[in-house]
């Protein structure tokens, strides 16, 4: 595909992801009707397609308008490319600009402060109470692609063996320096899912956030550990990954999200169990019971940047509910002595230290034993993990890691 064909069909998508088609559906469903399209064209225009969602208020204001063509023209703009250049509607092309279009491109362009930052209005106050002077540059970071983690399975090969395995297929990483498990792809990380080293089990695609939240948590042979909303089942790997002489557990209330978990399990050496959500409450009690809620995501939004634009604020309730039930849910599971450990992906007091401060109002007997946030670039994603232990009349209350 040229160029300018490309622009078009990234333009096609966008109009349907506006439309309310997910993303990923969208682009899914673009590539099946056009197998005319290589690996590479597909490629090319998925960057184009989450660049542009990463960068929809800017991309809009500067294309002059919120559509698929709009948002491309935009995001030529930016990158200081005449959009002239490629909608000129040779071939497969986008149709050339129209007089209304050209005058737009050809104005100066003065984008406000949350335009600059792409970010929602709606939820402007909240995040800026939430990140303090963080804000404008987590926002920043938002809107560029995210780098790519990697954790080496430890239960079964030292992070250099596998970081050499990756680099046999031409996979090239580099360790992060305090993690003992991951590793960053710095070249050919489309190669990764057609290597040995993770036929084999040996790696996982992973965010640094959520391993070194992994890793803060409490763990050692025979302890009970619940994955109380496991989903795909990555952070239970993690564990495993850290201490496979645990015995692990996966519950969701969804139990077709656990559906690839054994497969991913079965590569990776780990023996997790199961659990309809009919049989948790007899399946415990737990050392650590892991809840990592669903949210917003906000923390997550250069992997998922439709998700920036779809949340508003009777979802962001919705969830608010959710979590605090899951919390009072789970709290039973753990045994005496044990972790309760709440994590998510939002970078929202709302979701995050709100949530956990409700929780101890409830039930005033937790305390909290553990407490951190990442937050983009340096962090990886935006991720929040609590820890939180019941407390005894004789167990002093430890202050949280922060």
């Amino acid at each position: 595909m040229t160029p300018g064909a490309r622009v078009a069909a990234a333009a096609e998508i966008l109009d349907r992801v506006l439309a309310g088609d997910p993303a990923e559906r969208a682009l899914t469903n673009w590539a099946r009707a056009s197998r005319f399209a290589g690996s590479g064209d597909r490629a090319a225009i998925r960057d184009i397609v989450f660049d542009a969602l990463r960068r929809r208020r800017s991309a809009a204001a500067l294309g002059g308008a919120a559509t698929g063509r709009g948002l491309v023209r935009g995001l030529l703009r930016e990158a200081g490319q005449d959009p002239a250049t490629l909608f000129d509607g040779i071939g497969h092309a986008p149709a050339p600009l129209s007089a209304a279009e050209a005058a737009h491109l050809a104005r100066p362009i003065a984008l406000s402060a949350l335009e600059a930052l792409d970010c929602p209005e709606w939820l402007a106050p909240d995040l800026r109470a939430s990140l303090g002077a963080s804000f404008a540059p987590v926002m920043r970071a938002l809107r560029d692609r995210a780098p790519i983690w990697l954790r080496a399975n430890l239960a079964r090969a030292r992070r250099e063996a596998v970081a050499e395995a990756l680099a046999a297929d031409g996979v090239a990483t580099q360790p992060h320096p305090t993690s003992p498990a991951a590793l960053q792809a710095t070249g050919n990380a489309r190669r990764l899912r057609g290597s040995r080293a993770f036929r084999d089990g040996l790696v996982e695609l992973q965010d640094i956030a959520p391993q070194v939240a992994m890793e803060a948590l409490p763990l050692a042979p025979g302890m009970r550990v619940l994955d109380y909303c496991a989903g795909g089942g990555g952070k239970a790997l993690a564990l495993h990954s850290r201490c496979p002489g645990a015995l692990f557990h996966a519950h969701d209330s969804d139990p077709s999200r656990l559906r690839a978990l054994p497969a991913r399990a079965a590569r990776a050496g780990a023996t997790i169990g199961l659990l309809a959500p009919g049989a948790v409450s007899a399946s415990g009690p737990y050392d650590l019971v892991l809840c990592d809620v669903p949210c917003s995501g906000s923390g997550a939004w250069r992997r998922s940047p439709d998700a920036k634009w779809r949340t508003d604020a009777a979802g962001l309730a919705q969830a608010v509910a959710r979590q605090d039930a899951i919390l009072d849910a789970a709290a039973p599971l753990v045994a005496p002595g044990g972790m309760l450990a709440y994590a998510t992906c939002s970078l929202l007091d709302a979701e995050n230290r709100d949530r956990i401060a409700g929780f101890r109002a409830r039930h005033p007997e937790w305390h909290l034993a553990l407490e951190r946030r990442f937050l983009p670039p340096e962090d990886g994603d935006g991720f929040f993990l609590a820890g939180l232990v019941r407390q005894s009349a004789d167990t002093p209350t430890a202050p949280p890691d922060r």
